[in-house]
């Protein structure tokens, strides 16, 4: 593309948007880094707003280490602990093996940003209201961690009703949230290290009780030959797709915090690079272990009396004759459900500023303090999973769709791809793959409710979280009639990163010591 034609195509842009935007890339090639600063300081007030109207008034105040941790830790909670258990009792551990390989595969494509928000610019109005509501529904449903600690405490007897244990830790949780995304951080880095630190040991311990190390007893493949490897056949394993989902949900958490991390052009990526490789190393080995360890009959890991039967780590534990060491698991679990309600609230609130920001939301919700924070039983469980579930698999077809949308219309503006700070792998596969299956995973899990007859209460169970999702996209749309942007209209530079923001990252790395790259790269 000649610099004529990117001149006239910038001025369009700056005559439809009504405000000058950050000097396009060939222009920052050819200045000198005076002449730029120069030029950046005559603009500085319309790049302050524009930042400010992208943060909403929140503080970047996360480092790599909060963001990489953040990352992973989202995915490692009450999925993991307390579904999988279940998962192995309803379909056996070859079927759950499958499911969630199927979900790890779902999860192929985290697209950087706050998805609702693309959605919004990238394709049309209504899509992005309706997405960014569905994700907020998603993440309102605190109450599945919530449900979920107080189950995990009745391991040690019913010391006080749920409903106690659950207000106690809201109580904890809201306040947290209300003191800045520092403190946010912090603690989420530390709830993560504790999360991977025990998944590290179950793996170890899962190894050494299969291998008949510890417990006496050489187990290997014994539970898949009998009990067997399935139960309940094909249906036994479509069953389990929702739990597999919901347990690698909040993988997509780092898109939210990168308007709060301190260098996005750098933290953000290799955050997104090192959450695949991870999860399959923990969620694929720790169901894997599970399988073999536990035969999918045992009568603890569907228990409803909560705790070890229902934490099928700690039933690792018991099985090794560490009984102390399940006490200790069940308070680490305790410790990442907890963690995993504290992001659920975060992103809810996040995931608020976003809408107020777009005009979806009433603009009394974009406030935040001085912090930056915005202010303005087991059957429940199951409920709240499912609804929770259907919501994530929903937003994950929506960034796979937008994603795509996201590189068409950029193309189609005759921008290079090499220009883009970071390119997902494999597209447009990556993100087709990605919509398609989580289509088709929200359309067929409720398999079960069909046979052997129809079961309303549980086909209602299965399909309530879509309810949300559709009514708000038809009402937007017919009350704001809204069409379709244009790929040739999608705005690029609004908020966009310049080349001399990734220079300017570049140069904070330098100056990191070796100690810490290397302290970084380990965790």
């Amino acid at each position: 593309m000649s610099n004529k034609h990117s001149i006239e195509q910038e001025s369009d842009i700056k005559a439809h948007h009504g405000a000058e935007k950050p000097p396009p890339e060939y222009e920052i090639e050819k200045m000198d880094s005076s002449s730029y600063h120069s030029k950046r300081s005559k603009n500085a007030i319309g790049d302050e707003e524009d930042l400010e109207s992208l943060q909403h008034g929140t503080h970047r105040g996360l480092d790599a280490r909060h963001i990489q941790m953040i990352s992973l830790g989202g995915a490692i909670g009450t999925g993991l602990f307390l579904s999988s258990g279940s998962s192995i009792a309803e379909a056996g551990p070859a079927g759950a093996l499958i499911a969630y390989c199927v979900g790890e595969m779902a999860t192929f494509m985290p697209v950087s940003g706050s998805f609702n928000h693309y959605a919004t610019r990238f394709v049309e109005p209504s899509l992005g209201f309706a997405l960014g509501w569905n994700y907020w529904f998603s993440a309102v449903t605190i109450a599945t961690e919530l449900a979920a600690a107080a189950t995990i405490i009745k391991f040690w007897g019913q010391i006080m009703p749920d409903p106690a244990w659950s207000t106690i830790f809201l109580v904890l949780i809201v306040a947290v949230n209300f003191m800045g995304v520092r403190i946010y951080g912090e603690l989420e880095y530390w709830f993560a290290l504790i999360k991977i630190l025990i998944v590290i040991v179950f793996i170890i311990i899962g190894i050494l009780v299969a291998a008949g190390a510890v417990g006496g007893h050489v187990i290997g493949f014994e539970y898949w030959k009998n009990p067997g490897a399935f139960n309940n056949g094909a249906v036994g394993t479509i069953s389990v797709l929702l739990s597999a989902g919901f347990s690698f949900q909040g993988t997509e958490i780092v898109g939210i915090t990168a308007g709060e991390a301190k260098n996005p052009t750098k933290t953000v990526p290799r955050a997104i690079r090192n959450t695949f490789w991870r999860i399959i190393v923990f969620y694929i080995c720790t169901i894997f272990l599970i399988g073999m360890c536990i035969p999918y009959n045992d009568e603890g890991l569907t228990n409803p009396d909560g705790g070890a039967g229902t934490a099928s780590f700690t039933l690792i534990f018991q099985a090794a004759g560490i009984d102390v060491g399940a006490h200790i698991i069940n308070a680490i679990v305790l410790t990442s459900v907890l963690s995993a309600a504290n992001s659920s609230l975060y992103t809810t609130s996040r995931t608020l500023l976003g809408l107020a920001r777009d005009g979806n939301a009433p603009a009394f919700l974009g406030r935040v303090n001085k912090y930056g924070a915005p202010f303005c039983a087991d059957k429940a469980f199951v409920w709240f999973q499912n609804i929770t579930a259907v919501s994530g698999f929903i937003s994950w077809a929506g960034i796979g769709g937008v994603h795509i949308r996201f590189r068409r219309a950029y193309v189609r503006q005759g921008r290079s791809i090499a220009e883009l700070p970071y390119t997902a792998m494999a597209y447009p596969f990556s993100g087709l793959f990605s919509c398609i299956l989580s289509i088709l995973i929200v359309l067929g899990q409720g398999y079960d409710a069909f046979t052997p007859q129809f079961d309303a209460v549980q086909f209602c169970t299965k399909y309530v979280g879509i309810v949300p999702f559709i009514l708000c996209y038809v009402i937007h749309k017919v009350v704001t009639r809204k069409k379709l942007v244009a790929l040739e209209e999608v705005d690029f530079e609004t908020g966009r990163v310049t080349r001399f923001d990734i220079e300017k990252d570049a140069e904070v790395d330098e100056h990191i010591p070796r100690w810490r790259r290397f302290f970084n790269f380990i965790a």
